[in-house]
């Protein structure tokens, strides 16, 4: 092997790529479009939620608990009527609907304990279960202020809990978004631009003038691995300065340069894996196709959008052997949490085995698969 060879071969692949406008685009919009729209338009919080009253009291209590749902977590409360409740929430009206007994400020000024009722559309998963708890706050506040006027929830509860929240205080979705979807970013382009540029080989016809050049498989593949690799590796530093940093404002904690370290690591593995599925099928279609499910199953189970924790134990254990896995939790030690070097060199270690296990069958299937393509 000869490192000529694959730095000539490596700037083949920079031209064809420069003369596809499509995937030019894709990568653009990737790492610059897609990360600040789904950091914005993905959100974790409870926003304007819309909450339905059923107040049977009409008390000062009631009204006062209903005043004290204000945004930008709640919309302003609506009243409506008890036989409305089951068409308003068929319809997806509101996300809360709370009712307010008979004689409720009489029997809570008695200590008799009333029973509200807060009905949630849990289809909403996140905004449910956050809101949930903010309208429990709220009414048991209210309600220990109107028998005792003056009197905070701290002041009811046995144990004073002290809550510092770390790497992100605000528990802003934008912060954990516009970071996971750079890092899920890199995952996809590092599939689908080998595997495309190995296709585009076979669709152009020039995968003849490679097999009488004085050039090995491995001298190919790694020009591809490299070249593509590098494209997604700048576009990725540029999306976190430009796109993270500047235009959303979310601070990286850690070393940029330990995390290109990490992500070239990682795209050896990815961009192997992107030849392997370009040298099982025969078209971009039948490419497309495959990929969906791999990058899906790559994404959901890495450990970036729910804990690797909360998976079945059969899941985590297979998830070991994907790399994905261990790239988004080094990622996140870096980026969230500043880690350094001698914090994540032992997945940085498994990433590089994982790589050579992908490289070492992609490579066998290349071989196979250029002479036919030949």
């Amino acid at each position: 092997m000869k490192a000529k060879h694959v730095a000539q071969l490596g700037m083949k692949e920079l031209f064809s790529l420069r003369s596809d406008p499509v995937l030019i685009a894709l990568i653009i919009y990737i790492f610059s479009v897609a990360v600040y729209t789904v950091a914005n338009g993905v959100s974790f919080e409870v926003n304007n939620a819309a909450v339905a009253i059923v107040d049977e009291d009409r008390s000062p209590l009631s009204r006062q608990i209903s005043a004290a749902l204000l945004p930008p977590q709640f919309n302003r409360p609506q009243a409506i009527a008890a036989q409305d409740v089951n068409k308003a929430l068929d319809r997806g009206e509101y996300l809360f609907v709370l009712f307010f007994p008979p004689e409720f400020e009489k029997d809570t000024q008695a200590g008799r304990v009333p029973e509200v009722q807060l009905l949630v559309d849990a289809t909403a998963i996140a905004q449910a279960g956050n809101g949930a708890n903010y309208i429990q706050q709220i009414i048991i506040a209210e309600a220990l202020n109107a028998v005792q006027p003056g009197m905070q929830l701290s002041d009811a509860m046995p144990v004073n809990v002290s809550v510092r929240k770390l790497f992100n205080p605000n528990s802003s979705s934008v912060w954990f978004n516009a970071l996971m979807q750079v890092i899920n970013s890199v995952t996809m382009l590092g599939v689908i631009l080998t595997g495309a540029a190995l296709i585009r080989e076979r669709e152009h016809g020039t995968v003849e003038h490679l097999l009488v050049m004085p050039v090995t498989p491995a001298e190919i593949m790694l020009a591809k691995i490299w070249a593509n690799g590098l494209v997604i590796l700048v576009a990725s530093m540029l999306s976190l300065k430009l796109v993270v940093e500047w235009l959303l404002d979310v601070p990286v904690q850690g070393s940029i340069l330990l995390y290109i370290l990490a992500s070239a690591l990682y795209l050896f593995s990815v961009t192997s894996l992107g030849i392997m599925l370009g040298t099982i099928t025969n078209s971009m279609a039948q490419f497309a196709l495959l990929l969906i499910p791999i990058v899906i199953v790559m994404y959901l189970l890495s450990g970036g959008t729910t804990p690797l924790e909360s998976m079945p134990v059969f899941l985590q254990r297979v998830m070991m052997f994907s790399p994905s896995t261990h790239f988004v939790s080094l990622s996140q030690n870096i980026l969230y949490r500043g880690a350094g070097i001698e914090s994540v060199w032992p997945q940085m270690l498994i990433l590089t085995s994982i790589g050579a296990v992908f490289y070492s069958v992609a490579l066998a299937r290349f071989r196979k698969a250029i002479v036919t393509m030949g």
